[in-house]
């Protein structure tokens, strides 16, 4: 009906504010400038030489910025890849959501990065492998390996493409730009500077971004607790938002039957939290092995600590009068995703919540380029280059990885532009890189001669088969599988398995690689004439070029 109020802010239509729109814009021509000159800066006359020594040719060292990332620019850029915009909005939601004790991004991603410096990062680097899917390749082949970049073009991709679409609904609701200019503008900005320079552009603007993040949101905190709005001291218990709980809203609980399904996350973030392109980029890319390390350990006490004014904000909005503010109404479910902006847009100054909207703004680019760049440089090495076309020159190569590029950004547009639940989809890829990716990268990394291209098939193909049957609510289908203390269907809602069953098919992943590769290397070594997918032939080259990557 005509004069009902909308059923939640982000439907609500903004006018257009001009002063909000030309800081946005100064704001980007800054980190587009800083983007363009960091290539220029970063890759003087006087470290060519050096950088040559670690690459084999300019495509890697577009890739990996020439292996030379020292502490100081690698800590801002393994920081700020983690610290997205989905990173700081979302922690702002789920502790309005579901309280501190469900907001469990922040300490499982920073024990990942933690575990990535203790078991990858040095052997990766000492290696001089260019992407984390080489590894793979070398063990199971060119073709059987590339298989690992469907979850990780999918999780990379949709992640790109669920902060650009939180994005879209911040600058609608704050400036009154609508969704679709929002995420060209943002997309098309990083897109350009990481054609330009790759990884040193990437890597240069995260130091400008990454500082952003902090002092913008550190700025404003102040002034949205001095709102007269905001209820002081800030509740834990008796919170504005929800005064009749008969617990801390802001600790929140875990009651006995999610006990599984908190354990499934928390395990999920923490180890499928490592095999990310974005984050073996960095490892890579350093100058040695130990600087690698030392950049995990770094990025997980960053990655902690830019958590913190997120958590406080959505303490300060759940201490919040809403209503009495000029937003004149309380805030619902599906706007605890806009707590940040709403925050910085009714509790503050306007020159304040623009200063803040640059922070959030800031954070969603510095995970999107190193999403895309990350996504594009496994595709060019790794599928075009060994499978396809393996005798490409370097001019070829580096120009096909520029159009690679182009073509992730705009698919990552296009789907933060039409389609409704990416946040969904990308949780889903996140399940697929967790439980297919991340157990054949811990068997090849530390335990290669336990695993061959039998084991692999048999254990994949197993895991992503029980994956499929244990449903799942996003893509509208209930389970075929139930495990254990399952939530049947209702009218209203698809069915919800409360048992760990992702770290079920991971470990089953594990499980029936190193048995089917076991058996199968018995049969082998008394028949040869059955290997048929020539695993000696692999470990032979596997052992050659081991050597030559060592030397």
């Amino acid at each position: 009906m005509a004069g009902d109020k909308p059923e939640s802010i982000s439907e609500i239509k903004t006018e257009l504010n001009v002063t909000g729109l030309i800081g946005l814009l100064a704001f980007y021509f800054l980190i587009f400038l800083a983007g363009i000159l960091s290539h220029k800066v970063l890759k003087r006359k006087s470290r060519k030489a050096a950088q040559a020594k670690q690459v084999s040719g300019n495509t890697e060292d577009m890739m990996l910025a020439g292996r030379d990332i020292n502490y100081v620019i690698g800590v801002f850029t393994m920081t700020a890849t983690w610290v997205g915009g989905g990173y700081i909005n979302g922690t702002t939601e789920a502790v309005i959501k579901n309280g501190l004790v469900w907001t469990q991004a922040p300490f499982c991603y920073a024990i990942s990065l933690a575990l990535g410096g203790i078991f990858f990062a040095k052997k990766m680097r000492k290696r001089r492998f260019v992407t984390m899917l080489d590894p793979l390749q070398l063990k199971y082949g060119e073709k059987l390996g590339a298989l690992f970049y469907i979850p990780a073009f999918s999780g990379e991709i949709l992640w790109s493409a669920s902060i650009l679409a939180a994005l879209g609904t911040s600058l609608r609701v704050i400036c009154g730009l609508t969704d679709t200019v929002s995420v060209i503008i943002s997309a098309a900005i990083a897109m350009t500077y990481t054609l330009f320079g790759g990884l040193y552009s990437v890597a240069f603007t995260d130091i400008f971004q990454l500082f952003c993040i902090f002092a913008g949101l550190i700025f404003s905190i102040p002034f949205m607790v001095h709102n007269e709005h905001v209820t002081m001291p800030l509740e834990i218990y008796n919170v504005t938002m929800f005064p009749d709980k008969s617990y801390s809203p802001f600790l929140g609980r875990i009651k006995g039957a999610d006990v599984g399904v908190w354990i499934d996350y928390a395990i999920m973030m923490i180890f499928g939290g490592i095999p990310w392109q974005a984050y073996f980029q960095r490892v890579l890319s350093a100058r040695s092995p130990k600087v690698a390390q030392v950049l995990s350990f770094f990025g997980a006490f960053g990655c902690f600590s830019a958590a913190i004014p997120s958590v406080i904000i959505g303490w300060i909005a759940m201490n919040t009068d809403w209503p009495a503010t000029s937003l004149q109404q309380a805030l619902t479910k599906p706007d605890y995703k806009l707590a940040v902006p709403l925050a910085l847009m009714y509790l503050t100054h306007p020159a304040v919540a623009f200063i803040g909207l640059g922070a959030v703004s800031a954070a969603v680019m510095s995970s999107t380029d190193s999403s895309i760049l990350g996504v594009s440089t496994m595709f060019t090495r790794n599928v075009f280059n060994k499978v396809f076309y393996p005798k490409a020159s370097d001019r070829v190569t580096i120009w096909f990885l520029r159009g690679t590029v182009l073509i992730n950004t705009v698919i990552a547009m296009l789907i933060a532009i039409f389609v409704k639940s990416v946040y969904g989809l990308y949780l889903i890829c996140s399940d697929l890189v967790f439980i297919l990716l991340f157990p054949h990268l811990v068997l090849v990394a530390h335990f290669p001669k336990r695993t061959n291209k039998y084991g692999m098939i048999a254990g994949f193909g197993t895991a992503f088969f029980l994956r499929v049957l244990a449903g799942e609510p996003v893509l509208k289908y209930n389970a075929v599988l139930k495990y254990p203390f399952y939530q049947e269907p209702t009218e209203t809602a698809y069915g919800v398995q409360k048992f760990p069953f992702r770290i079920l098919c991971m470990v089953i992943n594990l499980i029936m690689t190193l048995l089917v590769a076991f058996i199968a290397e018995k049969v082998i070594t008394k028949k040869p004439s059955l290997d048929i997918l020539k695993i000696k032939e692999q470990e032979e080259y596997e052992s050659m070029k081991l050597k030559e990557l060592k030397g």
